[in-house]
């Protein structure tokens, strides 16, 4: 299904179930913000994040605006949850600066349970969990043998770079975003 979407670029991947921190002040953030617009969070590939438009990566994240609040500096700050994947089609610039896509939505990941080759992941993030504190904490532990969730924390938690982290976003098999995250453990 194609949907237009307003893109936010970061240098950051925002993953499915994963959350992220937000400082909004430029224009063209709040006024999206306030139009109560879904958005979506793209990678930069080149520029920056204030300023000039940035080129973002074709692949995403849905941003669900989990809590709200103004900082000290007056600064709006949001608290996102990464949702639904997606795929930019094509990309045009509103006047303000604002980019927008055309996005196909990715098929959710199946429920499919960890293969036995992967059993060692599960196994590693349970370990780092205990590390990073509850909020990281499956709210069952039968997620611990999802594929899916499993490999969506590891990507979250591990010290892995950006693009990294994209070319797992673009991966629609759990069980290859496993066998990927296994071939870059030491």
């Amino acid at each position: 299904m194609e949907r237009r979407l307003p893109l936010f670029p970061l240098h950051t991947v925002l993953l499915p179930g994963a959350a992220i921190g937000l400082r909004v002040f430029e224009p063209r953030y709040l006024d999206l913000v306030r139009s109560g617009e879904g958005f979506g969070i793209s990678l930069i590939l080149q520029g920056s994040e204030v300023g000039v438009p940035a080129v973002p990566a074709a692949w995403g994240t849905e941003a669900r605006i989990e809590d709200f609040d103004v900082g000290s500096d007056g600064v709006l700050v949001l608290r996102l949850r990464g949702a639904r994947r997606f795929h930019v089609r094509q990309t045009r610039l509103r006047d303000n600066g604002l980019v927008v896509a055309q996005v196909d939505w990715c098929e959710p990941d199946p429920d499919d349970e960890l293969l036995p080759q992967h059993a060692l992941l599960a196994t590693v993030l349970e370990r780092i969990v205990e590390q990073a504190g509850a909020a990281y904490a499956p709210a069952h532990p039968a997620l611990l043998e999802q594929a899916a969730w499993v490999g969506w924390r590891l990507a979250e938690l591990l010290p892995l770079s950006e693009q990294q982290r994209l070319s797992l976003l673009q991966q629609a098999d759990p069980h290859r975003r496993l066998d990927q995250l296994l071939a870059w453990m030491p």
